[in-house]
């Protein structure tokens, strides 16, 4: 069972920003936006490609490969070619410390 693991301070992360984590070997992008915390799969579902490479634009990640957009808040797609939304975790604030649970495969 996945548990909440602390992966960055609060003061790592603009307003607007993203950082790339690993959590037991998963890439995660940890995105701020909007004021809040959110984590999305590192993984775009139209080719694989590392969308913590990608740009934010408010609240949304674009694919660097193919320019498909995620929401980050529900990892849903947004634009084509991708169709299929990407996993998103749980993320949390404790103090300065923002942590981050696996959701379950």
């Amino acid at each position: 069972m996945s548990e909440f693991q602390a992966v960055a301070k609060v003061s790592d992360v603009p307003d607007p920003g993203k950082m790339l984590v690993e959590i037991d070997d998963q890439l995660v992008v940890l995105v701020r936006c909007d004021g809040a915390f959110y984590a999305i799969d590192d993984v775009c579902t139209h080719d694989g490609g590392p969308l913590g490479e990608g740009e934010l634009v408010g609240c949304a990640l674009a694919c660097p490969r193919h320019g498909a957009k995620f929401d980050v808040k529900t990892g849903a797609a947004l634009t084509m070619p991708a169709t299929k939304p990407t996993g998103t975790h749980e993320v949390k604030v404790e103090g300065d410390t923002i942590l981050i649970k696996l959701r379950e495969s």
